[in-house]
C-alpha cells in the first residue's frame, strides 16, 4: 500500500486585485486554481519548474494543453515585434490584465470632432510617426518614445482585435495640446491613428509628454472598430488613458526641455489623480524599457469588451489646463 499523500488542491493568494496563484490573477475568480482552464494551465507550465502537482494535470494533460494552445508568444513586452495569440498576456506580469481597460474621459482637447476641432477628418492622420504636424509644420521636441498597444477582443476570448483603429493624442514637452493651446492652435502634432495588425498591435513614434498642473502624466486613446469609423467620435468602442510610470517621469523631467514638470508631478499622485485614482492606474500602466538618451519603449495590453456599453464622458472636474504651468 502506498503511503503517498493525496495531492493538495492549491490555495489562491489574496491580493488587492483579486485571487492569484504564483503571482498570476485567476482567470475565473470564483473557481479553484485547478479549474482555471487551459490558458491558465499553460501559463503555469511555462512559469513553474513542475506543474504536475496540480490536481487533474498529469503529463498527458500538460501535453494536450500545449497542443491545443494557439502557439503564440507568452507576452507583449516592450518590443513592438511581440506577437501575442489568443489569450495573449501582459509582458510585465505574465498574465492578462485583470479586466477591461477602464473607460475614461477624452478630456477637453480630443481633436476628434466631439468639441469642434477635428483632426480625424484630415488627410494623413493614419500614420505611425506622430511627432510632426500634418502637411508640414512643427515637429514636437522631447525624449523619443515608441508606444505599442495590443488590443484584445474580450467578447471573443481575448483574441487579437485585428483591424481596429486606435487614435492616440497627448500633450507636448511644454504641456500644450496641438489644436488647442496658445501658440500651437494651428499645429496637429502628437495626434495620429494606426490600424491594428494580425496580433492586434498598433505602434506609434512620439515624444514623452509633460506633466501639466493638476493631472498625472498620461496619453489619451480611443479605439474604433475600423478605420472607416473614426470620423464620428460616437463610434468609439473604448476611450481611455495610459498612465506613465513615476520613475521614468522623474528621469525625463530632469531635462531642461521639461522645465516645470517635476514641480507639477510633486503636487499629484496616481492615487489622487482625477482619472486614475479609482485603482491608481493598475490596468493603464505600460511596461517600459529604455532610457532618456536613446528613448523609451512603452507597451500596454488593452482588453476591450464590446459586450459592455462605453461610458466615457466629458472632461472631469478639477485639474488645470495645459497652459497653466
Amino acid at each position: 500500500m502506498s503511503d503517498r499523500r493525496p495531492a493538495r488542491i492549491p490555495e489562491p493568494d489574496r491580493t488587492p486585485d483579486g485571487p492569484a496563484y504564483e503571482g498570476r490573477l485567476l482567470d475565473r475568480a470564483d473557481d479553484e486554481v485547478v479549474d482555471q482552464g487551459v490558458a491558465f494551465d499553460l501559463r503555469t507550465l511555462v512559469s513553474r519548474r513542475s506543474v504536475l502537482g496540480l490536481i487533474g494535470l498529469g503529463a498527458g494533460s500538460v501535453v494536450l494543453a500545449a497542443c491545443t494552445s494557439a502557439g503564440g508568444s507568452s507576452g507583449t513586452g516592450a518590443s513592438s515585434s511581440a506577437t501575442p495569440s489568443a489569450g495573449a498576456t501582459d509582458g510585465a506580469s505574465g498574465t492578462l490584465p485583470a479586466g477591461e481597460i477602464p473607460d475614461e474621459t477624452a478630456g477637453p482637447y480630443p481633436g476628434d470632432g466631439s468639441n469642434g476641432a477635428d483632426v480625424l477628418e484630415r488627410s494623413g492622420i493614419v500614420r505611425s510617426d506622430i511627432r510632426s504636424s500634418l502637411d508640414g509644420g512643427t515637429t514636437a521636441a522631447g525624449v523619443p518614445i515608441t508606444l505599442s498597444m495590443t488590443v484584445l477582443d474580450m467578447a471573443n476570448g481575448d483574441v487579437p482585435f485585428t483591424d481596429v483603429a486606435v487614435y492616440v493624442w497627448h500633450c507636448d514637452a511644454a504641456g500644450g495640446y496641438s489644436m488647442y493651446s496658445d501658440g500651437i492652435i494651428d499645429e496637429t502634432y502628437l495626434r495620429g491613428v494606426q490600424v491594428a495588425d494580425a496580433t492586434g498591435t498598433v505602434t506609434f513614434s512620439s515624444v514623452f509628454p509633460a506633466c501639466y498642473s493638476g493631472r498625472w502624466p498620461h496619453v489619451h486613446f480611443e479605439v474604433y472598430t475600423d478605420v472607416g469609423s473614426i470620423t464620428d467620435s460616437t463610434n468609439a468602442i473604448a476611450t481611455s488613458q495610459l498612465a506613465l510610470p513615476e520613475d521614468v517621469c522623474r528621469t525625463v523631467y530632469g531635462l531642461s526641455e521639461y522645465d516645470g514638470s517635476t514641480a507639477n508631478l510633486d503636487r499629484v499622485s496616481l492615487a489622487n489623480d482625477n482619472v486614475f485614482s479609482d485603482d491608481s492606474g493598475a490596468l493603464q500602466l505600460p511596461t517600459v524599457t529604455g532610457d532618456a538618451t536613446s528613448g523609451y519603449a512603452l507597451a500596454l495590453t488593452v482588453r476591450v469588451d464590446t459586450g459592455t456599453a462605453p461610458t466615457a464622458g466629458a472632461a472631469p472636474g478639477g485639474g488645470g489646463a495645459p497652459d497653466s504651468r
